[in-house]
């Protein structure tokens, strides 16, 4: 009888101990999809911010026909939905890398130039929280357990950068 008591106290530690190690992955993959909202957060923001900057580009420094196709950009890239933000904000780069930097006013260049910066470093911190995201998401015991739960699969945001 008493190796059957010892074999079900093994048993109980062992499943036991093999729970706390799946709530603690559970609450890391939380934690990384919290981080995922707050990256996503922040790369809205700087993309909106750089749309507002290519409006005052336009409107300001630019003439014609130029400064309407900067225009209508801004706003499909702000107005797009997330499926088709990229294709949006791309065209909006290419547009805003057509413009001459040194007809600008010095100040006007430096702030679509931060503007520009602050898109890139949010598009890299935001492709990191993915990527570390869907690592841990693709291990076996997240699978099996079910342990993202009904969290959508994040996805990369692939933008053409800015010669900055």
């Amino acid at each position: 009888m008493s190796w059957f008591v010892a074999l079900l106290a093994v048993l109980a530690a062992v499943i036991v101990l093999g729970g706390l190690f799946l709530v603690a992955t559970a609450n890391r993959l939380d934690r990384l999809h919290v981080r995922l909202d707050a990256a996503w957060a922040a790369l809205d923001a700087a993309l909106a911010r750089r749309a507002v900057v290519a409006r005052t580009v336009a409107a300001g420094a630019l003439g014609g026909a130029e400064a309407t196709a900067v225009l209508q950009a801004a706003d499909a890239a702000e107005a797009a939905p997330r499926a088709e933000r990229e294709d949006a904000e791309n065209e909006l780069t290419k547009l805003l890398a057509a413009v001459e930097r040194d007809l600008l006013p010095s100040r006007l260049a430096g702030e679509l130039a931060d503007a520009e910066h602050r898109v890139v470093i949010a598009r890299r911190v935001h492709n990191d929280a993915v990527r570390d995201t869907l690592a841990l998401r693709r291990r076996r015991k997240v699978r099996y357990f079910k342990l993202a739960g009904t969290a959508a699969q994040p996805s990369y945001f692939e933008i053409v950068e800015p010669v900055l």
